[in-house]
């Protein structure tokens, strides 16, 4: 992504780890919860793969397009799974996002990788303003879960609400991060 080593660094970390910790939420014992945990790793191995700085790793041509069928399949298969649950709708977005990034990643040459401005603004600040808001919306419901989460039982990592809450808040503060790059 365009922008500062350092800022892409920690953008990498944070990704990666929250992608790390959606596959330790897999082994949960609710299949609904290992489906969207899946989801959710393949998401933040994405965004991390995607924040890279281009000044240490210049992806060949090729990748945009992959990622996009990638997260165009993984948009495809929320939109399915919405079906049962609203809730799919929100990885349905964060999909067609990475999809739009990267037809934007694939456009823009590699030497222009820190101009900016190569996204279209209304798409981009359509996102921008969904994404924000999801990251206030997920801030204010991680804050209840919090303060009761030492009365539950003991339950395994894939099974903490507090936690799948934290890790999509990661991403989606993550997922801001990169559209204000564009």
């Amino acid at each position: 992504m365009h922008g500062p080593a350092s800022s892409g660094w920690l953008l990498v970390a944070l990704c990666a780890v929250t992608g790390a910790y959606c596959l330790a939420r897999m082994r949960s014992g609710t299949e609904e919860q290992r489906g969207a945990a899946g989801g959710e790793a393949l998401m933040g191995f994405g965004m991390a793969a995607m924040a890279v700085p281009t000044a240490v790793f210049t992806p060949p041509s090729w990748a945009w397009p992959v990622y996009a069928a990638v997260f165009g399949a993984t948009g495809v298969h929320a939109l399915w799974a919405a079906r049962s649950g609203a809730h799919h709708l929100h990885h349905l977005v964060g999909a067609g996002a990475m999809v739009y990034m990267s037809v934007v990643m694939a456009g823009s040459p590699a030497h222009a990788h820190g101009a900016g401005g190569s996204g279209v603004p209304l798409l981009t600040g359509a996102l921008l303003l969904y994404f924000a808001g999801y990251v206030l919306l997920t801030g204010v419901r991680l804050v209840p879960v919090a303060a009761v989460a030492g009365g539950g039982g003991p339950g395994g990592w894939g099974d903490r609400p507090e936690l799948a809450r934290a890790c999509r808040l990661s991403m989606g503060i993550a997922m801001v991060a990169m559209l204000l790059t564009l």
